[in-house]
């Protein structure tokens, strides 16, 4: 089990890393995140952001060889199975987006406003991939320190969705108001 959580961690951030390569090669600045001149809030979000999504990473490759799964069997490959279902959230949301995926608020980078495949049942499936990905590599390594990085990850992803919501009405306007009616913020469309 160990190791298909590793080949989880492994295939999940492939996929970030080679979606921030290939955009590179075409000029385009993937990583966003707590860069420029934006506003302290902000600023801090996506910098506790960035260092949790970072250290959450180190805490499970620590975890696949340093930590002997204590969990019941069925719950490790519970874990298993929600691992590849955030991999392959975060695959679709990625190859969804095209060009206009970013990581992080983009202060002078505008991007068209995705609104369809997995984005028409969730407006954050990148994040719900993460969060997916996290609990599925927890539940196979389960320690106290995993837990707490996943925990911290997890919150400090939900409070960049937060940010992220006061700042697309100011690009999308009416838009994105609209879409935030239909689309829930995680999984799911409003009746």
């Amino acid at each position: 089990m160990k190791f298909a959580a590793l080949f989880v961690i492994v295939f999940f951030y492939s996929v970030y890393l080679g979606k921030m390569l290939a955009q590179r090669k075409k000029g385009i600045r993937t990583d966003q995140i707590a860069v420029g001149k934006k506003k302290a809030p902000l600023f801090w979000t996506e910098l506790l952001m960035k260092i949790a999504t970072y250290s959450v990473v180190a805490a499970e490759v620590i975890s696949v060889f340093a930590v002997r799964p204590v969990l019941p069997l069925p719950v490790q490959v519970a874990g298993v199975v929600i691992g590849f279902l955030g991999d392959a959230v975060f695959l679709c949301a990625v190859i969804t987006m095209k060009d206009s995926w970013r990581a992080g608020i983009p202060e002078n980078d505008r991007t068209k406003m995705v609104t369809g495949g997995i984005y028409s049942v969730s407006r954050n499936p990148a994040f719900l991939a993460f969060d997916l990905a996290y609990l599925g590599v927890l539940l196979v390594l389960f320690n106290i320190p995993l837990l707490a990085f996943s925990v911290f990850s997890a919150v400090m992803l939900h409070l960049q969705i937060l940010q992220e919501e006061k700042f697309l009405p100011t690009v999308f306007g009416d838009e994105y108001r609209n879409y935030k009616n239909h689309v829930r913020r995680y999984l799911g469309k409003r009746k």
